[in-house]
């Protein structure tokens, strides 16, 4: 054989790269990443997860005038069903509810013509329409109780002017609480132009000028472009809308108060929790309507998560 033939190594002799051993992530960072992740944990389990579990087990017993409890398991479930006031409060929550989110389309609408090119103060637009989120509500509900006055109120007044008589607002069933959902409508419409002001400004302008090129008009334009791409932003508004107006207390409480004799007609949820929790002290009744309410949003929440895949565009 000429010395340049060449050899083919045997198969044994062949060079097999060495496996680069895998490093313990865990085991190199230590306990750091737990160190920084506890203060968010503590928080959660002391302020969220530990009150939902003591407020679940007293949904579950019956408490004395002098405090003391007695475990009587589903005992408050089983009055909480039959109570004709849940089923009243329920319904005027999801009343209060639909008029809230009458906001929505109207806030999408605002915010677009906010974000017209070439609008000046628009700026100034949008913190007259931003303030009513952050002020008091109680300062609110004054304001808003004169105006809802039936014998002297601004609205009472501009209705007699087409014609129409207007009821006692707050003093009448039916009638209280679409007040205090025109009030709620009110405040929040601010909030929700924030954010989809924020969308807005997000959706790339040369797809407008695409469409108008294709001879789109602004109103196919909006339906088109805008409202699609908007549809994450409008989302979590909804879901924010949503929340918020289950939790109705505050506004109510001012503009109602206590002793208000259409009360027992117009409840909200949160309400009628306060009622049979702090009025009445039944504690563990009151821990069952706050559970009732807490599954109820967590239920309304996860629907809408799964809805969202069918009309949000990603």
């Amino acid at each position: 054989m000429s010395d340049d033939t060449i050899t083919t190594p045997r198969p044994s002799e062949s060079r097999v790269p060495t496996p680069v051993p895998r490093r313990n992530t865990l085991h190199r960072d230590g306990a750091w990443p737990w160190l920084f992740v506890s203060p968010l944990a503590a928080g959660i389990a002391v302020f969220f997860v530990w009150p939902v579990l003591q407020t679940a087990y007293y949904s579950m017993t019956t408490w004395g005038v002098f405090g003391g409890s007695t475990f009587t398991g589903l005992a408050n479930y089983t009055r909480l069903v039959v109570d004709p006031q849940l089923w009243t409060a329920l319904g005027n929550t999801l009343l209060y509810t639909g008029i809230v989110l009458l906001g929505v389309p109207l806030a999408v609408w605002l915010a677009s013509l906010l974000n017209t090119p070439g609008l000046r103060f628009a700026s100034f637009y949008r913190v007259l329409f931003f303030l009513p989120y952050v002020a008091m509500p109680t300062a609110i509900a004054m304001v808003w109780r004169i105006i809802f006055n039936g014998d002297f109120g601004v609205l009472n007044y501009l209705l007699s002017l087409v014609g129409i008589e207007g009821p006692y607002w707050i003093s009448t069933p039916g009638a209280a609480t679409v007040a205090v959902a025109i009030v709620g409508l009110w405040s929040s419409i601010g909030f929700a132009m924030i954010i989809l002001g924020a969308g807005l400004k997000a959706i790339p302008p040369e797809l407008y000028e695409a469409a108008e090129l294709d001879g789109a008009t602004p109103w196919r334009q909006f339906r088109s472009v805008t409202v699609p791409l908007l549809t994450p932003s409008i989302f979590f508004v909804l879901i924010i809308t949503i929340i918020s107006s289950f939790q109705l207390f505050d506004l109510q409480f001012a503009i109602l108060g206590s002793t208000n004799p259409v009360l027992p007609r117009s409840l909200s949820l949160v309400y009628f929790f306060y009622q049979q929790g702090f009025i009445a002290n039944d504690k563990g009744y009151a821990a069952a309507i706050a559970m009732f309410i807490f599954v109820l949003i967590g239920l309304v929440t996860l629907v809408q998560f799964r809805l969202q895949k069918k009309w949000v565009q990603s």
